[in-house]
């Protein structure tokens, strides 16, 4: 029971970050049907800078408390993301919106390539070592249960990004004209809404999402390196297939979901295989539910949200 709960407790942590991950990739697919696989490299950006900024500040303001010291690292770390998903939104996708779908997909994987070129470029090769500002002392609430302070902040921090999501997108101004853009883009224009900047304005929230996760998935990890965004990119966007992309609330139970699968199949795959397999093959979890789900649920656990059109 005690490794079933600790389990548990790993897949909530894992998986609340896919979930905020997958967010970008539902609602860029939500309004414009397009896989940005890019948006994983944002959650290195990330990390990376809110690295650089920790180490700026280390050096400037040795006394500063940890907890304002990542407090300033996100404020830097998310703009640097949000600007540069605009600037991908307006030079890399915009120009192919009206383009045969396989050209803006192809110019995804391009722009994934170059960013994790110029991350090796600005920040070399090497991992490096994040630092632990939240404490990573074990707690244990239950007998036998582990979990961390950060651990914690994880589930935290992400059940309130995905609630104040979903409050924005459904009772605020803005959530509307997002809806509006993802039913009809031409449709929701004749009525007045500026669809350009409404597009721009999803790339922008989600790689605010990702800044945070990419941020939370370092500090739990102790490592940040120039690759880091490739792996949990297409988990998330497995995520994002698995709970119905084009939905929130799927990308949410997607993510969650794919967090606990990858967690017990790691704890128990040595069990399952007989020891012919161990905890480093957990990855082929991610990818069998993806084919599993493109091939008897296409659809995803909640589906994609259909609509009659004008």
């Amino acid at each position: 029971m005690e490794i079933f709960l600790q389990q548990i407790v790993n897949g909530l942590v894992v998986g609340s970050v896919y979930a905020l991950v997958a967010l970008g990739y539902t609602m860029v697919y939500g309004i414009l049907g397009l896989i940005n696989f890019a948006h994983g490299d944002l959650v290195m950006v990330g990390a990376l800078t809110a690295l650089q900024t920790m180490m700026f500040l280390m050096g400037v303001a040795p006394g500063m408390s940890p907890i304002a010291m990542l407090t300033l690292s996100l404020l830097v770390a998310i703009p640097v993301c949000m600007l540069l998903a605009f600037t991908m939104e307006r030079l890399a996708y915009r120009p192919l919106r009206n383009a045969p779908r396989l050209a803006p997909l192809i110019t995804a994987i391009g722009v994934s390539f170059l960013l994790q070129t110029l991350a090796m470029i600005i920040w070399g090769r090497n991992y490096h070592t994040f630092p632990q500002l939240i404490s990573t002392t074990p707690l244990q609430p239950i007998e036998g249960v582990f979990i961390t302070p950060i651990q914690i902040t994880i589930i935290i921090v992400s059940a309130l990004m995905m609630a104040g999501l979903v409050l924005l997108v459904t009772k605020t101004k803005l959530g509307r004209a997002m809806r509006a853009t993802a039913e009809n883009h031409r449709v929701a224009a004749l009525m007045g809404v500026d669809t350009n900047m409404i597009i721009a304005l999803t790339f922008v929230l989600g790689a605010a999402l990702a800044a945070v996760a990419g941020v939370m998935f370092a500090s739990n990890y102790g490592i940040a390196h120039y690759g880091m965004g490739f792996m949990p990119g297409l988990k998330a966007f497995t995520a994002a297939v698995l709970g119905g992309i084009g939905n929130l609330g799927g990308a949410m139970l997607g993510g969650i979901v794919l967090g606990l699968v990858e967690s017990f199949g790691a704890g128990y795959i040595e069990h399952l295989t007989f020891g012919f397999l161990n905890s480093s093959y957990q990855d082929i979890f991610a990818f069998m539910i993806l084919g599993l789900v493109l091939i008897f649920k296409p659809t995803g656990l909640l589906g994609e949200r259909v609509s009659d059109r004008a």
